[in-house]
């Protein structure tokens, strides 16, 4: 793993769930929320079509905006709001609130509603809604003390936590890691926006049915919404989540994807390395100065990363050009809280080390630790806070 090498629904069927202070946000714009209450009602289906209610009700300080996301499981889109503005990419779905119901006091509450599509099979509510960025736990309780401002590891993480960055500085390209000016947080700072932008290249005899499109898409958020969890609030760091878009998909053959949507710009038979690629001049290692003047869409569908799926592929490797693995293994774990093969790579794109040939002082489990550790932990965390400490400046941070 080198671097180098984020039931059918009968009507008013409802998902509540609640959490507890201890929430954070990282939005610049307001203050961090204590805690709130999402109300998701399907009150309406017909053939093909359903109409959605969705109340937020915030439980903690006052905020002067909102941004709730969900991620769908059954292909269903959103088609038309009110008194929100949604988008929806892939099965991820934002809505923000409109200019009348962005501020809420403590107890209050905003409401919207929107139709939609499915299949006419499964309608399932989503499983998890995120307010501001941080998932909704179902804790009423307070946990840990949310992460503050500075540089504040835990006293018994301060030693392998210089330890690692001093082995960094040492063997990072050639032992210049500042000069190095494409990991994953240039890549994010230039676009600006919070967001990353993926090409999924398709190295597959497979066919991916629009479904499966959609829930490799959400895998992919997923795994970058466990990392950047615990950057919400931390050091200045300005963005409450990271959201990951993709804008096209590479494959030797387009009868292999089945869907005829527009959502996606498809590459076909663009072969790089042996396998099929995303267009050169919409991509972000081929373009480092951030410039696409020859990206047929444009720089709103260049890519940042690409999620290299190869049939047969063992083990996985990660790096500023985006995550490789085995296509069988990544479908077979796309609904996986926990896609460790993906979680490690991502930490290379964003400079986190392997530890084959050693091990810092007083840790041992870890997902940079291949085969240690299933879960990013506590110490993968804190590296990754390490990198942001060391390069925010770079952002005017």
């Amino acid at each position: 793993m080198s671097r180098r090498g984020k039931a059918l629904l009968s009507a008013l069927a409802a998902a509540i769930i609640a959490f507890g202070s201890g929430l954070i946000t990282a939005t610049t714009a307001q203050a961090a929320a204590e805690g709130c209450r999402v109300d998701y009602q399907v009150s309406n289906q017909w053939q093909g079509g359903f109409g959605a209610a969705v109340t937020v009700t915030n439980l903690g300080a006052p905020v002067t905006s909102w941004s709730l996301e969900w991620s769908y499981s059954a292909g269903q889109t959103v088609s038309q709001a009110w008194n929100a503005e949604v988008s929806q990419s892939g099965a991820r779905v934002t809505a923000r609130n409109a200019g009348h119901n962005g501020a809420l006091a403590t107890g209050a509450s905003a409401s919207f509603g929107f139709n939609g599509t499915w299949n006419n099979s499964s309608n399932p509510v989503p499983a998890t809604f995120a307010v501001n960025g941080v998932t909704c736990t179902g804790q009423t309780t307070p946990t840990d003390p949310p992460p503050t401002s500075g540089w504040n590891p835990p006293s018994h993480l301060v030693t392998p936590l210089n330890e690692v960055w001093a082995h960094q500085e040492a063997t990072y390209n050639n032992g210049n890691l500042y000069a190095f000016r494409n990991y994953g947080w240039d890549q994010l700072f230039a676009n600006g926006n919070g967001t990353l932008n993926f090409c999924v290249r398709w190295d597959s005899s497979a066919s991916v049915t629009a479904t499966q499109r959609d829930q490799i898409h959400a895998a992919l958020n997923r795994a970058y919404d466990k990392w950047f969890q615990g950057m919400a609030g931390h050091n200045a760091f300005p963005y409450s989540d990271v959201d990951i878009e993709v804008v096209g998909w590479a494959v030797r053959d387009r009868s292999q994807l089945q869907w005829s949507d527009n959502s996606v710009d498809i590459y076909v038979n663009d072969i790089r390395e042996n396998a099929p690629q995303c267009a050169e001049p919409c991509g972000r290692f081929f373009h480092q100065d951030g410039r696409y003047p020859d990206c047929p869409g444009g720089i709103s569908r260049h890519y940042d990363q690409s999620l290299w799926l190869t049939d047969g592929f063992g083990g996985g490797a990660g790096g500023d050009w985006g995550q490789r693995m085995g296509r069988e293994y990544f479908m077979n774990n796309l609904n996986t809280e926990n896609m460790t093969i993906l979680l490690h790579e991502i930490g290379h794109t964003f400079g986190l080390d392997d530890f084959y040939d050693w091990t810092p002082t007083g840790v041992t489990n870890f997902i940079m630790k291949a085969g240690s550790s299933s879960t990013i932990t506590e110490f993968d965390t804190w590296m990754l806070r390490d990198w942001w400490r060391h390069l925010k400046s770079r952002y005017g941070y």
